[in-house]
C-alpha cells in the first residue's frame, strides 16, 4: 500500500479520529500559514489527582493528530503536529479534595496558587501543583504518548504570556461585554477578567480590577484589607479568570486543536468570543460526554470516585484501557472495573482481525489507530496484527473461579498445558500479564462474591448426562467435539430446557457461580475432563 492510497482512504474513513481530522484540513487546506506545525492541546487542572479522565483526553487528542498526520502523509518525525499538554496550576484552590489524606497544608492555603501551595505528600516536590502535574507526566509517558508539558505558572511567572496579557487589559471592557450578560447580578458586581494576587496574602482575588495602563500592564484593585493596590497585572502577579485564561491560552499558543468535555461547552463557547476579540481564533474540536462510575455519576477528581489507571493496570491491560476509551467520544461510558473483562476480550478480537481487513475496514478498527500512538507504526498493518490469544480473559476468569481465591500464577499455567500450545509464559509474554490480571481481579471482584447454586431437577439430570459422557471422552478430546456433548445434550427434549441459553445457564451458575460463562467445551478442555467431574460431582451434591 502506497503513501497516496493511505492519504486518500483515509480522507474517505468515517472514524471519528479521521473525521475530525479533517476539520483540520478544511482549516488548512495549503497547511497552516509560515509553515508552523499545527498545535494540538489538552488542559488539566491539578486541584486534585490525575484520573483516567484526563488520559483519555489525551488519547483521543493524539488519534486526532495522527490521524491528521495520516491524512497530509506526514510521519511524526516530520514535525508537522505538536502536542502540548497544559497545566492550569496557577489556578487558586477553591476547596480541598476528599480524597487527600493531609488536608491541613491545603486548607490553609485556601486560594493561593496551585504552584504556589506546599506540597501535602511529605515529598520533594515543592509545591502541590508541582506533585500532580509529576504525576500526570508519569502515566503519560507510561503510555508512550509524544508530548510537551506546559504549566501554566512557568509561562506567567516568566513574562511568556505578558504580550497575551496586554491584549486582555485592552481588550478589559470588550471581555466584559462579552461576559456579564451570562453572570448573576451578584457575580457580576464583583468580576474582572483579570484576577490579581494579593501582594499581602498572596491569594488569587475575585475583586473588580481598573486597567490603568494596558501596555505597562498597571492594574488597580482594592485588596482584603482594604489597601487599594496598584501593581503590574504581568510576571505572574496576576491571572486570569478562567474562561478568559482559556482564551488568552488559544491566542498565546496558537491552538489549532481542543477537545473539551460535555460539562464545558458554555466555556467553550464564550472562550470562543474572546479569543476573537484578542485577535486569535477558535481552535477545531469535540466535545465529548463524561465518563461515568457504577452509579452513573460523574466522575470527579475531588470526590476520587473514578476509576484510576493504576486499578486498571491492576485488572487489565494497558491496550483494553485504550481499546475501551476509543469507541465514540459523543457517548457517555461507564468506567469502572466491570468493564474491563469484555474489553480485553474485545480489543485481543479486533487485533485478531485486523491483518484480513481491507484497508477501509482497517483505518476503522481501533486497534489499527491504538497502534500508532507512540509514532511507531506508520503502514497499513499494526504491530501484532493477526495475533490472537490462546485463551480468552473470560476463559482465565472461569478458570480461576474454579481454583478459588487461593489460586496462583504456577497454578493457572499448569491447566493451560492442557490447551495451549507451547504452555510456557516466556512464550506468550502477553498471556502471562493478563494470567496476572485475572488473579487479582478474581481475588477483588469475583471470589467475595462467588455462589454455586443447587440444580434444578431437570438441571441435575443435564449434569449426570453430561458426566457420562464425559466419563466416556478420551482425555485428549477436542474442545470443539466436547463442546459438541454439551450441546447435544442440552438439545435433549427429555430434559425440558426451554432453549439452549437455560442449559448454558445452568452450567454457568450450577458449575462456575457466574450467571455468564465461556464456550463449555474451551473450559471442560482446559479445566481437564477429570475435574469437570468433579465440579458435577460437587454441584449433583447440593441438589
Amino acid at each position: 500500500m502506497s503513501d497516496t492510497e493511505l492519504m486518500q482512504a483515509a480522507r474517505d474513513s468515517k472514524a471519528w479520529p479521521f473525521q475530525e481530522a479533517m476539520r483540520l484540513v478544511k482549516r488548512y487546506p495549503e497547511g497552516k500559514p509560515g509553515g508552523e506545525p499545527v498545535l494540538f492541546e489538552t488542559g488539566y487542572g491539578p486541584s486534585g489527582l490525575p484520573h483516567i479522565g484526563t488520559f483519555q483526553e489525551v488519547l483521543r487528542t493524539t488519534l486526532v493528530r495522527r490521524a491528521y498526520e495520516a491524512i497530509i502523509g506526514a510521519r511524526p518525525e516530520d514535525g508537522k503536529t505538536r502536542l502540548v499538554a497544559f497545566s492550569d496550576d496557577m489556578d487558586g484552590l477553591r476547596k480541598v479534595p476528599d480524597n487527600i489524606a493531609n488536608k491541613a497544608v491545603l486548607e490553609a492555603n485556601l486560594h493561593k496558587p496551585l504552584s504556589r501551595i506546599p506540597s501535602p505528600f511529605g515529598d520533594e516536590h515543592e509545591s502541590y501543583a508541582a506533585h500532580n502535574n509529576a504525576m500526570l507526566r508519569e502515566f503519560l509517558d507510561r503510555f508512550g504518548f509524544d508530548y510537551e508539558f506546559v504549566a501554566s505558572s512557568d509561562r506567567y511567572n516568566s513574562g511568556a504570556f505578558d504580550e497575551a496579557l496586554r491584549q486582555v487589559l485592552r481588550h478589559n471592557q470588550d471581555i466584559l461585554d462579552i461576559m456579564l450578560p451570562t453572570l448573576r447580578e451578584e457575580r457580576r458586581q464583583t468580576y474582572s477578567p483579570i484576577l490579581p494576587i494579593s501582594p499581602a496574602t498572596a491569594r488569587v482575588l475575585q475583586v473588580p480590577v481598573e486597567v490603568v495602563d494596558a501596555d505597562a500592564g498597571l492594574i488597580r484593585f482594592t485588596d482584603e484589607d482594604g489597601t487599594v493596590v496598584e501593581q503590574s497585572a504581568l510576571g505572574g502577579q496576576a491571572k486570569l479568570q478562567w474562561k478568559v485564561d482559556w482564551a488568552m491560552r488559544w491566542y498565546a499558543l496558537g491552538v489549532d486543536y481542543e477537545m473539551y468535555g460535555k460539562d464545558l461547552t458554555d466555556s467553550g463557547i464564550q472562550s470562543g468570543k474572546i479569543v476573537k476579540v484578542l485577535g486569535g481564533r477558535k481552535p477545531e474540536g469535540l466535545i465529548y460526554e463524561m465518563f461515568l462510575d457504577e452509579k452513573g455519576e460523574k466522575i470527579s477528581k475531588s470526590k476520587g470516585n473514578g476509576l484510576t489507571i493504576e486499578e486498571w493496570l491492576e485488572y487489565g491491560s494497558d491496550d483494553s484501557l485504550a481499546f475501551y476509551i476509543f469507541p465514540n467520544p459523543k457517548s457517555a461510558k461507564q468506567l469502572h472495573a466491570g468493564v474491563i473483562p469484555r474489553a480485553i476480550d474485545d480489543y485481543w478480537q479486533f487485533r485478531a482481525n485486523l491483518a484480513d481487513q481491507p484497508l477501509d475496514k482497517q483505518l476503522g478498527n481501533p486497534v489499527w489507530h491504538l497502534a500508532r500512538v507512540n509514532g511507531g507504526f506508520q503502514g497499513a498493518e499494526a504491530p501484532g496484527a493477526g495475533d490472537t490469544l490462546p485463551v480468552t480473559f473470560g476463559l482465565l476468569l472461569n478458570l480461576i473461579g474454579v481454583l478459588g481465591a487461593e489460586a496462583n500464577r504456577e497454578q493457572v499455567w499448569s491447566y493451560l498445558g492442557n490447551y495451549v500450545e507451547d504452555a510456557d509464559p516466556d512464550a506468550h509474554p502477553e498471556l502471562d500479564a493478563l494470567v496476572t490480571n485475572a488473579l487479582a481481579y478474581n481475588r477483588e471482584f469475583v471470589a467475595p462474591s462467588l455462589v454455586k447454586r443447587a440444580p434444578a431437577a431437570n438441571e441435575a439430570a443435564g449434569l449426570r448426562a453430561l458426566d457420562a459422557a464425559l466419563a466416556d471422552a478420551a482425555p485428549d478430546t477436542s474442545a470443539e467435539d466436547l463442546q459438541t456433548i454439551v450441546y447435544e445434550i442440552g438439545k435433549d427434549e427429555a430434559l425440558s430446557f426451554d432453549n439452549l441459553r437455560d442449559w448454558f445457564r445452568a452450567l454457568y451458575e450450577t458449575l462456575l457461580g457466574s450467571a455468564q460463562g465461556p464456550r463449555m467445551g474451551s473450559f471442560i478442555s482446559l479445566y481437564g475432563i477429570d475435574n469437570t467431574r468433579k465440579l458435577i460431582a460437587e454441584a449433583l451434591d447440593r441438589e
